[in-house]
């Protein structure tokens, strides 16, 4: 059902666009970009030079980044298919995606270990679209009570030694680890991971706040999915959700659907991070792409997509996932749950790009990074989408 790749090229495109609406200095400026060989060499006053196109009043952003996304269009990072994961990267870029993090579920020590190496065959072999920058792994080392939708026959307890096995299968790409850090004897894991470049994100866990801040003093930096899979706030026993909200300069991840959180749970998570602090994902399943009555099997459980495009396990009728496009997304965030523009644009922009520390080359509009760029109507809508300066959809 996947289409042949091409392999990733990314030199030799001269081009300036321009429009009335560029994203940059955290505000729309009238401008041109000028793109060489992948990255942005110059920006100029609008009209300044001719150009290759004129979006007029549409919108140019940085291209967006997706961090905590397992597949689509039938496909899962589990299934280690190389075909899969190129068509998925591929097409991704239909919703403004330029960059992303392949996020595996908890499952057997086999099965996570070919997922990884069919990452790291893909990323070394080549492949075109969105830029795959490492992956996240989500799980095994999770909490059985806040576990979610993945299989608790896999859960255990974490190690280095079983950490380095995975690191060693995926030739180094695991960037991003969600665990439950209470779970980790001496934060063992956690220094491991913090001292070697692997974002350590809390998530499926049991931990209070008081746990989560001994996990940030010990080199955990983000929060998955925020809300979901982990301890909720009360006013006496303020849990991780409180947590989230206390310490500003920990990430937050957030799946900005409505559907795992509201507009108002939205604003509130926000509010409380501010603009630099707060990341959407889309949490997206391979059911992404599918109708809503089509089932899956995600992690060993069967799931079903609703109407409002979210995912549930069919045993249960709890919550699995999302369908999520970031583009809708950020529809979301500035329209329903009125999040402050910079704070939106921020979340699937720059937040993601500093958290991965990665703002050196992507996450927003500035000369010398990467040409990453999507153009959307005042609908959302994506017209354009340029990875490496590459024009990637065929908008004839």
């Amino acid at each position: 059902m996947w289409d042949l790749y091409v392999p990733r090229k990314t030199g030799g495109i001269v081009m300036i666009i321009q429009s009335k609406k560029v994203w940059f200095a955290d505000q729309f400026v009238e401008a041109q970009i000028e793109v060489k060989d992948g990255k942005i060499v110059d920006i100029y006053e609008y009209g300044t030079h001719p150009v290759d196109c004129d979006y007029g009043d549409n919108r140019i952003l940085p291209g967006f980044i997706d961090v905590h996304c397992h597949g689509a269009y039938g496909f899962d990072t589990n299934d280690a298919k190389e075909d899969g994961l190129r068509y998925w990267v591929r097409n991704i870029v239909d919703e403004g995606v330029t960059a992303l993090l392949a996020t595996t579920i908890t499952q057997s020590e086999e099965v996570l270990t070919n997922a990884l190496k069919n990452v790291a065959k893909v990323v070394e072999d080549g492949y075109e679209g969105a830029e795959i920058l490492g992956v996240h792994f989500e799980g095994p080392y999770l909490d059985m009570k806040y576990k979610g939708a993945q299989p608790e026959q896999y859960i255990v307890k974490p190690t280095v030694e079983q950490f380095k096995k995975y690191q060693e299968a995926a030739n180094g790409l695991i960037k991003y680890i969600t665990m439950a850090t209470e779970t980790d004897d001496d934060f063992a894991l956690t220094r491991y991971c913090a001292e070697n470049g692997v974002v350590v994100s809390i998530g499926h866990s049991a931990a209070t706040s008081k746990e989560a801040v001994q996990a940030f003093a010990h080199g955990a930096r983000s929060m998955t999915h925020v809300y979901n899979g982990m301890t909720p706030f009360n006013h006496r026993a303020n849990g991780l959700v409180g947590a989230a909200y206390r310490m500003k300069s920990m990430y937050g991840e957030i799946i900005c659907d409505g559907n795992h959180s509201t507009p108002l749970a939205l604003h509130q998570f926000f509010e409380a991070k501010g603009p630099h602090y707060g990341i959407m994902v889309s949490d997206a399943l391979m059911a992404k792409g599918s109708p809503a009555g089509s089932k899956f099997i995600f992690g060993g459980n069967e799931i079903e997509i609703y109407e409002d495009g979210s995912a549930h396990l069919t045993s249960s009728k709890g919550l699995a996932g999302s369908t999520l496009h970031i583009n809708e997304g950020l529809r979301i965030l500035i329209e329903e749950a009125l999040v402050p523009v910079d704070t939106a644009i921020n979340s699937c922009t720059k937040n993601p790009a500093a958290c991965l520390k990665i703002d050196d080359r992507k996450g927003s509009i500035k000369v010398g990074l990467d040409a990453d760029l999507v153009v959307l109507d005042r609908d959302y809508q994506v017209l354009q989408t340029y990875c490496m300066g590459k024009a990637m959809l065929d908008k004839n």
